[in-house]
């Protein structure tokens, strides 16, 4: 029986977060999105210099991708909706603190929605700066549907600051001229399914991450990383998870198309998916932060990009409604 739900958060986060970002009056919302761009006139600071510092301040570095050689690539070959690449640098870049994740884990079981979590890092042609986008601990805690302030989410939030600014001497932060908008729909997608209580349960979760992976390829999302995060809760003592995996999901023509107008999008890329089964369950937890949240806190209104991103939520929507249709069983 199909199981398949999505789940609307429209939680109020508190005002007083000491995210780093402020908002431009009173009444205007704190930005979810925060920006901090340096002068980088003499190309010292990199992907690579960026990477280490968080390396040095314990992080797991996930990924550190360059997307200009793919989109070169793609606007070489004439594909279409690919015209030009308008950035010298531009990375995205996924981290993780390990014993924090394994920390909150206890407390919110969806923590795999920021694990990694996403930063974009550009240079546009011809720029002497560069800029890094990570989302607020307050932006965190509304998607998740956790109380805004926990300490230590707020406390996470503000070790990533000030690693980045220890990365970007002398940024400073951007004040963007749009304000967010309502969501659209639900922030967070969620499907659920039913797992053969016979069956060895890492083979049925084995055979429908290869059915997963493999319908990726012909909707083209790119499978960009892939963390056991329950290797680090097992080894810290925790027994609450079966198996708790999460994948990092992107799509090219996404980013592409929305980088183009909104840089910072790269705090929502790529989209961090997790697997969970509880122990004492027999079912199998999937949830992945919506594109509803890259419209609304980009306050995203041109066509190309709202509708390239309703195309990627309808897409992978699909994808698990159709893989949790059925009970989910190992390979017969």
């Amino acid at each position: 029986m199909k199981h398949f739900t999505k789940l609307l958060l429209t939680m109020v986060v508190a005002m007083g977060l000491a995210t780093g970002i402020v908002a431009n009056d009173t009444k205007a919302a704190t930005h979810n999105v925060s920006i901090l761009t340096a002068d980088n006139s003499d190309g010292k600071i990199t992907p690579k210099t960026i990477s280490a510092a968080f390396e040095k301040a314990g992080f797991f570095i996930n990924d550190n991708r360059d997307m200009t050689a793919p989109w070169a690539r793609q606007c070489k070959a004439g594909t279409k909706n690919f015209t030009t690449v308008d950035y010298d640098v531009y990375n995205l870049f996924t981290i993780f603190k390990k014993d924090v994740v394994v920390s909150l884990a206890k407390k919110y079981a969806n923590i795999g929605l920021f694990s990694p979590m996403s930063m974009s890092i550009w240079t546009k042609k011809g720029s002497k700066t560069i800029s890094v986008a990570s989302l607020s601990a307050a932006a965190m805690a509304e998607i998740m549907g956790v109380p805004a302030d926990d300490a230590e989410l707020i406390a996470y939030a503000k070790l990533v600051k000030e690693t980045l600014k220890a990365a970007l001497p002398n940024a400073k932060e951007e004040k963007v001229t749009y304000e967010m908008k309502e969501p659209e729909g639900p922030l967070v997608s969620t499907a659920q399914g039913k797992m053969d209580p016979d069956a060895d349960w890492e083979e049925v979760k084995d055979k429908f991450q290869a059915d997963f992976e493999q319908a990726l390829i012909p909707a083209m999302f790119i499978n960009a990383g892939f963390n056991d995060l329950n290797y680090d809760m097992e080894e810290s003592g925790s027994q609450a998870f079966t198996f708790y995996d999460v994948y990092s999901i992107c799509y090219l023509e996404v980013i592409y198309t929305v980088s183009k107008t909104h840089p910072e999008a790269g705090a929502f890329a790529p989209c961090s998916m997790y697997m969970y089964q509880k122990k004492g369950t027999n079912t199998m937890e999937i949830g992945f932060p919506s594109v509803y949240n890259w419209i609304a806190s980009l306050a995203i209104e041109d066509k190309a990009s709202h509708d390239v991103l309703i195309m990627a939520q309808k897409k992978m929507e699909d994808i698990l409604e159709k893989l949790t249709s059925k009970t989910l069983v190992a390979e017969e």
